[in-house]
Protein backbone atom coordinates (compact mmCIF):
# COMPACT_ATOMS: atom_id res chain seq x y z
CA UNK A 1 0.00 0.00 0.00
CA UNK A 2 1.40 3.30 -0.96
CA UNK A 3 1.30 6.87 1.76
CA UNK A 4 -1.19 8.13 -0.79
CA UNK A 5 -3.25 4.84 -0.27
CA UNK A 6 -3.08 5.19 3.32
CA UNK A 7 -3.86 9.01 3.91
CA UNK A 8 -7.17 7.86 1.74
CA UNK A 9 -7.78 5.05 4.05
CA UNK A 10 -7.38 7.20 6.90
CA UNK A 11 -9.35 10.24 5.14
CA UNK A 12 -12.67 8.11 4.89
CA UNK A 13 -12.30 6.79 8.49
CA UNK A 14 -12.48 10.32 9.69
CA UNK A 15 -15.47 11.21 7.73
CA UNK A 16 -17.19 7.77 8.69
CA UNK A 17 -16.73 8.84 12.06
CA UNK A 18 -17.84 12.39 11.62
CA UNK A 19 -20.46 11.16 10.10
CA UNK A 20 -21.44 8.38 12.63
CA UNK A 21 -21.10 10.92 15.81
CA UNK A 22 -23.37 13.57 13.80
CA UNK A 23 -25.83 10.80 12.90
CA UNK A 24 -25.93 9.64 16.37
CA UNK A 25 -25.84 12.89 18.18
CA UNK A 26 -22.66 13.12 19.61
CA UNK A 27 -21.25 15.91 17.39
CA UNK A 28 -22.84 18.67 16.10
CA UNK A 29 -22.37 18.89 13.09
CA UNK A 30 -22.22 22.42 12.35
CA UNK A 31 -19.69 22.80 15.07
CA UNK A 32 -15.87 23.78 14.33
CA UNK A 33 -15.00 19.81 15.00
CA UNK A 34 -16.98 18.66 13.11
CA UNK A 35 -16.55 21.23 9.74
CA UNK A 36 -12.52 20.46 10.70
CA UNK A 37 -12.77 16.82 10.84
CA UNK A 38 -14.55 16.93 7.26
CA UNK A 39 -12.32 18.97 6.11
CA UNK A 40 -9.67 17.03 6.89
CA UNK A 41 -10.55 13.82 5.43
CA UNK A 42 -12.11 15.47 2.33
CA UNK A 43 -8.45 16.95 2.05
CA UNK A 44 -7.09 13.38 2.81
CA UNK A 45 -8.99 11.61 0.26
CA UNK A 46 -8.22 14.41 -2.20
CA UNK A 47 -4.23 13.79 -1.47
CA UNK A 48 -4.94 9.82 -2.40
CA UNK A 49 -6.37 11.01 -5.69
CA UNK A 50 -3.69 12.59 -6.72
CA UNK A 51 -1.91 9.35 -7.49
CA UNK A 52 -4.88 7.71 -9.28
CA UNK A 53 -7.31 10.62 -10.72
CA UNK A 54 -10.86 9.85 -10.96
CA UNK A 55 -12.91 13.11 -12.10
CA UNK A 56 -16.38 11.97 -10.11
CA UNK A 57 -14.34 11.68 -6.89
CA UNK A 58 -12.19 14.88 -6.70
CA UNK A 59 -15.61 16.55 -7.46
CA UNK A 60 -17.29 15.04 -4.36
CA UNK A 61 -14.02 15.74 -2.11
CA UNK A 62 -13.38 18.72 -3.92
CA UNK A 63 -16.96 19.98 -3.28
CA UNK A 64 -17.06 18.15 0.84
CA UNK A 65 -13.90 20.04 1.45
CA UNK A 66 -15.00 23.67 0.03
CA UNK A 67 -18.73 22.94 2.17
CA UNK A 68 -16.33 22.28 5.22
CA UNK A 69 -13.71 25.07 4.76
CA UNK A 70 -16.98 27.58 4.37
CA UNK A 71 -18.78 26.67 7.89
CA UNK A 72 -15.29 26.78 9.20
CA UNK A 73 -14.95 30.74 7.74
CA UNK A 74 -18.46 31.22 8.92
CA UNK A 75 -17.88 30.46 12.42
CA UNK A 76 -14.97 32.05 12.47
CA UNK A 77 -16.44 35.58 10.64
CA UNK A 78 -18.93 34.94 13.65
CA UNK A 79 -16.69 34.57 16.67
CA UNK A 80 -14.30 37.94 14.63
CA UNK A 81 -17.83 40.03 14.97
CA UNK A 82 -18.71 39.11 18.33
Amino acid sequence: MSWTDAAGLLGVLVILIAYAGAALGRIDPQRALSLGVNFVGASLILLSLSRAFNLSAVAMEGSWALVSLAGLLRLGWKRLRA
